[in-house]
């Protein structure tokens, strides 16, 4: 999926050295910064007690280690912490689409006039000065892969963004990532136009992907396929051709087990990169999913378990890792205000259903970024990485913990306990 382009102490201390200038505007220089911490969770590696994370003046992270290690030069800015774990990589929402209002002046995550588009780009619609995007901030997420939400057949793209700057521009790492589809009751019925049922779903896709496959050969067989389609390009059908090619993943929304293997089909069949997302009954087809080389993007674990989650499970995240399954999972898309949960919430009753503090910080780090294909720049605190630098006054899983200074890119956008 790698994509080419492209013992917790008392509470935190952080420096008061002044914020102006520095809150998500990727005009201003990234200063040197010097991140202390009582426990360092590099992720990538075991934690480090007593340990520094050093962030260059280019926005990378220079060195990663025990006090006793590295030392902090001089004129580095200072911040100290209880614990000390790289940026949280969100797998899925809709954030930055979606706004805090909840009218339709900000609710550009999903389009009803028509069941397929992927022709539609989240780049378009993004607001990188949405109050959710600076909400999710304060709560440890750098890294947003974000877009249309599920809902219609194919609702349009994914893009990664990092949660900073006044601009799309500024916060974006990769403007297509992925093509939003949906199998299962979800897609059936958009303003009461067809699918109306399950196997309509899956035969109007499969049509639309053979016409997809048609048109690239048009195209590309030294004729004028854009006139031989009436109507020269068609901006839809070159998209969902990419994801024929393998250029970019179809991320297909299937909770149920009748939709996962709807998609697993399709995918044999057409040989496209699949990234199941929902996935709320993955745990009863594990070896499928397995044999398929399919990675999963689960629903938000606090989800109502009703309706198409109604068999979903805590324990999802466990059995996936244990079956060998890449998984993490995902703030998601909610119908009602503020349209979006918080990662680090939904995260945190997995320590208590079947993963560790590491894996489960993990599951929302690293194995997100592999998944995103994004590991050479976020997910863990390795030199050379995106200097995404979260910091907390106790355990990340702990409710009662806050997040109390968040680094992006070198920047120091929040110092503020939340």
């Amino acid at each position: 999926m790698k994509r080419v382009w492209k013992d917790f102490g008392a509470g935190l201390v952080v420096a008061a050295l002044g914020m102006a200038g520095l809150l998500g505007s990727a005009d201003a220089a990234s200063a040197q910064v010097a991140v202390l911490g009582q426990t360092v969770h590099p992720v990538s590696g075991p934690a480090i007690s007593d340990g520094v994370v050093l962030v260059g003046a280019d926005g990378r992270i220079e060195a990663v280690g025990s006090a006793a290690e590295v030392q902090v030069p001089e004129g580095y800015r200072v911040l100290e912490g209880a614990v000390v774990t790289p940026g949280l990589v969100n797998g899925r929402s809709v954030v930055g689409l979606a706004g805090h209002l909840n009218v339709p002046d900000d609710q550009d995550q999903m389009d009803l006039s028509a069941a397929i588009q992927p022709q539609l780009r989240a780049l378009d619609a993004y607001n990188a000065r949405e109050l959710l995007v600076e909400w999710v901030r304060k709560h440890g997420t750098t890294t947003l892969h974000t877009g249309h939400a599920p809902g219609p057949l194919v609702s349009g793209q994914t893009m990664l963004v990092k949660t900073r700057g006044d601009r799309v521009e500024e916060a974006l790492m990769d403007s297509v990532t992925m093509v939003a589809m949906t199998l299962g009751p979800q897609a059936t019925g958009i303003s009461d136009r067809p699918p109306g049922s399950r196997p309509a779903a899956v035969a109007l896709l499969r049509q639309e992907l053979v016409r997809a496959q048609e048109y690239a050969e048009a195209r590309g067989g030294g004729g004028d396929g854009a006139s031989a389609r009436d109507g020269g390009r068609d901006l839809g059908l070159e998209m969902l051709a990419r994801v024929l090619d393998g250029e970019i993943p179809a991320l297909i929304t299937a909770q149920q087990v009748t939709e996962i293997m709807g998609a697993l089909r399709l995918q044999r069949e057409f040989g496209f990169d699949l990234v199941l997302d929902g996935a709320a009954e993955a745990h009863l087809v594990l070896d499928e999913i397995r044999e398929a080389g399919v990675p999963v993007i689960l629903h938000p674990p606090m989800a109502r378990y009703s309706g198409a989650l109604e068999h979903g499970t805590f324990e999802s995240a466990r059995m996936l890792l244990d079956a060998g399954i890449p998984v993490t999972i995902q703030s998601g898309f909610e119908a009602y205000v503020p349209k979006t949960r918080v990662l680090l919430f939904e995260a945190a009753p997995l320590v208590v259903h079947g993963l560790s503090l590491e894996e489960n910080l993990q599951l929302i780090t690293l194995d997100a970024a592999r998944i995103l294909g994004i590991d050479d720049r976020v997910g863990s605190l390795e030199v050379g990485k995106d200097g995404d630098v979260v910091i907390f006054d106790g355990d990340p899983f702990e409710y009662v913990s806050r997040v109390c200074g968040v680094i992006i890119d070198g920047q120091v956008v929040s110092e503020e306990c939340h």
